[in-house]
């Protein structure tokens, strides 16, 4: 078994009300230095066997089907460990 990782962020150009909003909070929580915030999302796939290029394939069709929004979102596939 292997896990492939799916990073999804907003694109540059979305607003990100979120991570605004944490990064309002950080200097109220004592933390300084922080120019912006951007939040996101990590999906966590384990897969059958290798995590060979069909597998990642697959699991690249999965974000773009289901795991982001492509026309808002960019999203990363990455092979843990």
């Amino acid at each position: 078994m292997a896990r492939v990782i799916v990073d999804v962020m907003l694109k540059p150009e979305i607003l990100d009300p979120q991570g605004q909003a944490i990064a309002r909070a950080l200097p109220r929580l004592g933390f300084s230095g922080v120019a912006d915030v951007r939040q996101g999302k990590r999906f966590e796939v384990e897969v059958d066997g290798p995590a060979d290029d069909a597998a990642i394939a697959e699991v690249r069709k999965m974000a773009e089907t289901l795991l982001a929004n492509t026309v808002i979102e960019d999203f990363v596939v990455r092979v843990e460990g």
